[in-house]
């Protein structure tokens, strides 16, 4: 019994009805001439009452199901379906409370809608998680109404389900498509191919004018009598290290997601790219220590292993030692490869307090720094000043944009390629340089 009535809810129509009754008890008090009429009423209210309780619980009027994708995509919008069945002999009206993961710390959400008899629909909506981890969800809860609409009946479904979420493997499938369907240029990327002159043959063919005429194949000139050249092409199988910073500067947030997690999505994608294109992608972090290390390989379980790697990465808000960092690439790397530093400078000061690192690092690999650029200060910058304290905000947000080129001006003049990038282009300014790195041979 108690099970029973803990699936029974009034209505707002129920309330109604009853505060009505209450004042014509009260007139039929001061009437007495009213009260026969209104005791009527009452008992066709509560005949109602009955037959509202039998037309929503003689059966099991709706079934439903809340479909989960097997894991989550960090920073995407992730779609969760909800199937329902009306199993009653007339039209109802539904409504949905989802249980979401305590992440999202949302208890208004509800979808109101209604089914006709012996109807099905399937209800689409979206999630856009902001921090990898596990996320459970409650109980998918259906309320439906007969059309009297006195009582509301309770269903529960989907109990105590979880699905982890992942770095952002929905960019890795959409950059991939776009490669495929030939549509990268709308993103400002393209595939190069480019004639090289390492020492990976590709070809003998017909010497034409502007061919290198250190590369003439004299014994194929030989036998064909005309000039034939040797054709080179890029060298593949080059290691391609993401090197992500996970201390406190990329702890940062834009948009709701941290700098580390923008950093983590890129990972996932330029090593996929990496891999396409025959290179051999790993990764590692650092902070106060290096970690999280995937020696960099061509294996066809590569990329599960680093999407797994990026899942446990997390900040510990310490400074960053780039002394272990160098000490560290110094002893394990040991063949000339591409380091993709994914790190935060804000000031010069800071920077120059890493350079020498930076320095030495680049003298036996091609390392490109990665920074970010404060969005949140480009809007100030954007909006006209009304007061002196307003002026006085917008010069210091120019003073550190202003820093922010500085630091490009200086790593440039010491060598060291870097991308400053708005952290919502990210993903998609570390490929336009690895593919320009790959078209200029640099590597």
């Amino acid at each position: 019994m108690k099970r029973f009535f803990k699936h029974i809810y009034l209505t707002f129509r129920f309330f109604a009805i009853a505060i009505a009754f209450v004042a014509l008890f009260i007139l039929a008090y001061i009437f007495p001439g009213l009260l026969g009429m209104v005791t009527v009423l009452f008992f066709v209210a509560v005949g109602l009452i009955l037959v509202d309780l039998i037309l929503l619980f003689k059966q099991k009027g709706i079934s439903a199901s809340r479909i989960l994708p097997e894991k989550l995509s960090n920073g995407d919008a992730n779609p969760i379906e909800i199937s329902i069945n009306n199993n009653y002999n007339f039209t109802t009206d539904l409504l949905l409370i989802d249980e979401m993961p305590f992440q999202y710390q949302k208890r208004d959400f509800e979808i109101e809608t209604q089914l006709s008899k012996h109807d099905q629909k399937k209800i689409t909506y979206t999630l856009r998680p902001l921090e990898r981890g596990e996320y459970h969800f409650g109980s998918l809860n259906i309320y439906a109404n007969s059309p009297i609409g006195l009582i509301t009946r309770r269903y529960q479904f989907a109990k105590d389900a979880m699905v982890p979420n992942y770095p952002s493997f929905l960019q890795l499938r959409k950059y991939m498509l776009m490669a495929f369907s030939n549509k990268l240029f709308e993103y400002g990327l393209k595939k190069i191919r480019r004639i090289g002159h390492t020492m990976e043959f590709e070809q003998i063919k017909d010497y034409v004018n502007g061919d290198d005429i250190r590369n003439i194949n004299w014994k194929a000139t030989a036998k064909r009598n005309q000039l034939m050249v040797n054709q080179f092409q890029d060298e593949r199988s080059q290691p391609i290290y993401s090197v992500i910073d996970k201390g406190r500067a990329m702890k940062m947030p834009f948009d709701g997601l941290s700098l580390l997690d923008y950093a983590i999505n890129a990972t996932l994608v330029i090593s996929n790219v990496a891999l396409k294109k025959q290179d051999k992608a790993g990764m590692f972090t650092f902070s106060r220590k290096v970690e999280n290390k995937v020696v960099a390989e061509r294996r066809p379980s590569q990329m599960n292993k680093i999407l797994e790697t990026l899942y446990n990465i997390n900040t510990d808000f310490s400074e960053s030692d780039f002394s272990r960092l160098y000490i560290d690439i110094k002893r394990n790397l040991t063949q000339r490869g591409l380091l993709l530093l994914y790190t935060n400078f804000e000031t010069l000061d800071a920077l120059h307090r890493q350079l020498p690192y930076l320095k030495a690092i680049a003298k036996n690999h091609l390392l490109v720094v990665i920074f970010f650029e404060n969005t949140e200060l480009q809007q100030l910058t954007n909006t006209s000043a009304e007061s002196t304290y307003e002026i006085f905000q917008k010069t210091i947000a120019e003073k550190f944009i202003y820093e922010k080129k500085l630091i490009v001006n200086e790593l440039q003049k010491h060598g060291i390629q870097s991308i400053l990038t708005a952290p919502e282009y990210l993903t998609i300014n570390t490929i336009n340089k690895y593919l320009e790195i790959k078209a200029r041979g640099l590597l």
